[in-house]
């Protein structure tokens, strides 16, 4: 316990595992450390190629790891497995300049080793196929009917790969290309029995794939060059960006001028850009790159990596860029190579590694290795023997002991082609090009090179397993911006929330509106004893006031978004607005609107309401009140119950920032609906609109009626007119500028802000001014009491009112006394004249005029005094109709003067 914790090096475990062997670990237990030692012993029939001991010091074991080889058989008493080979010793690909010599040394150690094929030896049947399918069928005739019979065959190009593999299904043979990429041969129902350690093309695509995962791209585009490989290609990786998430959201292709393809390309706002072209279209390309300014810190170009390195600089007489444009064109774009030759210094199966595999296959080369065909692809040759070799091997048993004897094999014999065939396919080990393996289509899976253009030259950035899904990566990409760029622009979401400055101004005006309400509503209570309120059905207009309240306080709800509440609060403010709103509608208009339909009821046919107008019964207009609140009430709940009101989202087109960044602006409203919202909307303004223009109506029609009973209605009727004119007009502006959330917030809020202030106003200052300026704040009972008669302020008005129409209706008896009076001067002066001739009649007891011989007593009688008697006991008496005649008394009286007027004419000529 005493001696301090530290960290100690473990060297590997793959020295305590042996094949065919056991392991002795001495000088401590597992894991192995320092000073340990491990002895090695093979089983019998076999034998220790290397070392048999071994000591680990500071993580590294002293020396490299033995094997066990089988003890093989004499080399006069092997049998022959014989291969048939095409080489392309020249034509368009001359691999087989480089491939030939690696296939020879592979064969000399495979045959060496005495753990592999140790009864058999493979030797090699080749001829030059010139990548020529033509030559190539001459030489397979030769191949398949031409002994010894071959086990397997070995083609080169992809066109030679493509006939060889197609026919050879016909003789059950297996055929191994070590120079072939075309996607095309990767068709398992084409080629059945096809296998190749030269990875296909669209390997590639697994790299670009794991790319985009890491730099987090979800969407690309790709433009291609219209030939079959390319095609095939980019169809396989369509295939792998959907199983990974990602889309291809653009696919161009052209077949030898791009312009057309590269402007799309731009129009489409294409960022991430597969590129699968040669090197002669590729220059083409960048040019128009370059003129549509498709490169830079915006966008990412992903090309093969075959290319040679400095292709962008070679001159080329079909494009008009220089090599600075098109050098700043193709700067910072990324490429990805197959891996032929093992990047890491480790030794393969065959004991060496991959740089000893060079300097060997070096010496054995005629020529230079850059001026010798097929030098990458030569890693690739020698392992497919060691490909071949292993799979034989599985399949005869590994010795003799059990498997099957290869010599037996036949061109009709399909059951040793068939373990071939799953052997070859479970094929698993590390060559000199790196870890070599087989697909389900039979092609090589192998390492990918990454590497990025930086300041005109290509830097390694990494590497890709796609087998173990590895990625190892040098961090030494660079990119302009400073970051990898986003694969579309990058859309950021921003709420439209309403000013506050103008919520602020109008939520003061509401809260003094208020306020303004509440002094109204108390001074209402409080003079609810004196009969000028009395008369003014104090009761509504304190619901009026409440109601006023209500609509005022639904503009503080209105004004609030998602920059006062959170997602989950929204629709609460929603039915809060709603609600209050609805009910401050109600209760404040409701209340006038029910005064003016009972004025407008009784007043406009006056016999059937005769009796009405003396009489008011309150609970009638309370009632219809509640019916009207009663109904806003259902209809709200059934709303909020049927299809409540919640939070949506309005989009808008997006919008680009003033800076020079790769972003746009996505602006978004919130709103209060539902999923019927206009059906609802139209149901509520529907209503509401009906009692606003019936508001309207009926105080246009009551606008000269006068009653005691409810005192105020003119006033209720101009507060009509304000309210009905500014909903009628606020509503429909309002839906329409929805989409502005400042403008439509003002026309609504000031809307209710501007009708409670005028009704307020409208209904109860004057009526404070009344009772200030004129002091009549005493009850009915206080002022009976001080005048000792039942009159009030209200009867004294009408008073006035009468005795103004009495001074004129006297007036007007003036002029009809003095008519008469010429009548009757007249009258005389006609009876002197017949008094001359006839005897004279004794004249009226009463005073009156002259009567006619059949007139009866009093008939004429129009003396003045009489008809001062009639007016001064027809107009100054006092009765239950309250301080004067009705109109009907004097229309009579006018009507029996005119009588009496013509009555003389007509008897006295």
């Amino acid at each position: 316990m005493d001696t301090p914790s530290r960290c100690v090096r473990i060297c590997t475990k793959s020295y305590l595992t042996l094949e065919n062997g056991k392991v002795f670990l001495m000088g401590g237990d597992l894991p192995a450390l320092d000073g340990a030692r491990v002895d090695f012993r093979c089983d019998p029939d076999f034998h220790l190629v290397g070392s048999s001991r071994t000591i680990c010091s500071q993580g590294q074991w002293s020396t490299p790891k033995p094997h066990c080889q089988v003890n093989r058989t004499p080399h006069s008493e092997r049998r022959a497995v014989y291969i048939g080979a095409l080489f392309p010793m020249s034509g368009g690909w001359p691999g087989g300049q480089a491939c030939q010599p690696a296939v020879e040394m592979a064969l000399e150690d495979v045959n060496s080793r005495r753990d592999i094929l140790p009864d058999y030896e493979l030797k090699l049947i080749h001829h030059d196929s010139k990548c020529d399918p033509g030559q190539a069928t001459k030489y397979l005739y030769e191949l398949l009917y031409n002994d010894p019979i071959k086990i397997i065959l070995m083609p080169g190009c992809s066109s030679v790969s493509t006939l060889v593999a197609e026919a050879a299904r016909m003789w059950n043979l297996i055929v191994l290309s070590y120079g072939s990429s075309s996607p095309a041969l990767s068709n398992r129902q084409r080629f059945p029995t096809f296998f190749r350690t030269h990875p296909s093309a669209t390997l590639h695509n697994p790299t670009r794939v794991k790319l985009f995962e890491k730099w987090g791209w979800k969407k690309i585009a790709t433009i291609q060059q219209t030939t079959e490989v390319f095609t095939s290609t980019l169809d396989d990786l369509e295939e792998r960006v959907k199983e990974a998430g990602i889309e291809i959201t653009f696919r161009q292709s052209f077949f030898s001028d791009p312009a057309v393809p590269v402007k799309n390309l731009k129009r489409q706002d294409a960022r991430i850009i597969v590129g699968l072209f040669y090197e002669t279209e590729a220059r083409k390309v960048f040019c128009e790159v370059y003129k549509e300014r498709l490169f830079g810190k915006k966008y990412v170009w992903f090309l093969i990596g075959w290319y040679a390195d400095n292709w962008f600089k070679i001159y080329d007489p079909s494009i008009n860029c220089t090599v600075d444009e098109m050098t700043e064109a193709v700067e910072g774009h990324i490429t990805t190579e197959i891996v032929m030759l093992n990047p890491a210094n480790t030794r393969s199966i065959s004991n060496m590694t991959s740089q000893e595999f060079v300097e060997k296959l070096t010496k054995r080369l005629k020529r230079h290795p850059e001026e010798t065909g097929g030098f990458q692809e030569a890693p690739l040759a020698y392992d497919a023997i060691w490909a071949l070799a292993l799979a034989l091997n599985k399949t005869s048993g590994g010795g003799g002991r059990s498997g099957v004897r290869l010599e037996d094999f036949n061109y009709n014999n399909q059951t040793i082609t068939d373990q071939i065939y799953r052997a070859m396919n479970s094929s698993s080990f590390e060559g000199v090009s790196g870890h070599v393996v087989f697909d389900a289509s039979g092609s090589r899976m192998a390492w990918t090179l990454i590497e990025q253009l930086q300041g005109g030259s290509y830097k390694k950035i990494g590497y890709y397993d796609s087998t173990k899904d590895d990625l190892s990566w040098s961090k030494t990409d660079k990119w302009i911006g400073g970051s990898p760029p986003a694969d579309q622009t990058l859309v950021i979401k921003t709420f439209r929330f309403l000013s506050q400055k103008l919520f602020i101004s109008v939520s003061v005006l509401s809260s003094l509106g208020i306020v303004l309400a509440v002094v109204c509503l108390s001074f209402n209570i409080y003079n609810s004893h004196v009969r000028y309120i009395q008369n003014s059905q104090p009761n509504l207009n304190n619901l009026t006031a409440v109601g006023c309240s209500l609509a005022l306080a639904a503009v503080f709800p209105l004004g609030l978004d998602g920059y006062h509440i959170g997602r989950s609060q929204f629709p609460f403010v929603c039915q809060a607005r709603l609600w209050l709103l609805g009910l401050g509608f109600s209760l404040g208009y409701g209340s006038m609107f029910t005064k003016i339909w009972w004025v407008h009821t009784v007043f406009t046919k006056k016999e059937e309401k005769k009796e009405w107008r003396k009489t008011l019964e309150p609970w009638k207009l309370y009632a219809t009140v509640g019916l009207l609140v009663g109904t806003d009430i259902l209809t709200l709940a059934i709303w909020q119950i049927v299809d409540p009101l919640h939070r949506t989202i309005e989009t808008f087109a997006k919008e680009e920032p003033k800076e020079d960044i790769d972003v746009s602006i996505l602006p978004q409203l919130e709103h209060c609906s539902s999923k019927k919202m206009n059906t609802w909307l139209g149901i509520f303004y529907g209503y509401k609109g009906l009692l606003l223009l019936l508001g309207i109506f009926l105080a246009y029609e009551t606008k000269s009626v006068s009653t005691e009973k409810i005192n105020d209605h003119r006033a209720v009727g101009m507060a009509i007119y304000n309210v009905a004119v500014l909903c009628l007009i606020t509503a429909p502006v309002t839906m329409i500028l929805s989409s502005q959330q400042d403008a439509a917030f003002a026309f609504a809020s000031l809307a209710i802000v501007f009708s409670s202030y005028i009704t307020l106003v409208v209904l109860f200052v004057p009526k404070m001014r009344r009772l200030i300026t004129r002091g009549e704040w005493q009850s009915e009972a206080q002022d009976t009491m001080k005048t000792g008669s039942s009159t009030n302020n209200n009867e004294e008005e009408k008073s006035r009112l009468l005795e103004k129409e009495n001074r004129e209706l006297e007036k007007i008896i003036a002029e009809k006394e003095e008519r008469v009076s010429e009548l009757r001067h007249q009258l005389q002066s006609r009876q002197q004249l017949r008094s001359r001739r006839h005897p004279p009649t004794p004249p009226d007891p009463s005073g009156g005029l002259p009567r006619g011989p059949s007139e009866p007593p009093d008939r004429l009688s129009c003396d003045g005094s009489r008809v001062h008697l009639l007016y001064n006991g027809v107009f100054t008496r006092k009765g239950e109709e309250a301080y004067g005649v009705e109109r009907p008394a004097v229309w009579k009286m006018n009507s029996w003067l005119q009588k009496q007027q013509q009555e003389l004419y007509t008897s006295h000529g």
